[in-house]
């Protein structure tokens, strides 16, 4: 008897740990305001690159 009882004790322990499951990552999709912040970063950068060249005089490769 206390065999059995164990043995559905464990066998509901073990339904019970299926059923709760991890709940996976949801990825979000960027908004229009996140896609144009990241754009404007790039921009910057880009900007901020291109200025540090051009006060350079001897190096003739400016990044794009």
């Amino acid at each position: 008897m206390g065999n059995h009882l164990e043995n559905l004790v464990y066998n509901l322990k073990s339904k019970i740990k299926g059923l709760k499951l991890k709940k996976p990552y949801r990825k979000m999709d960027k908004s229009d305001s996140m896609r144009i912040e990241a754009r404007s970063k790039r921009a910057q950068k880009l900007i901020a690159k291109t200025l540090q060249a051009a006060d350079q005089p001897g190096k003739k490769d400016i990044p794009v």
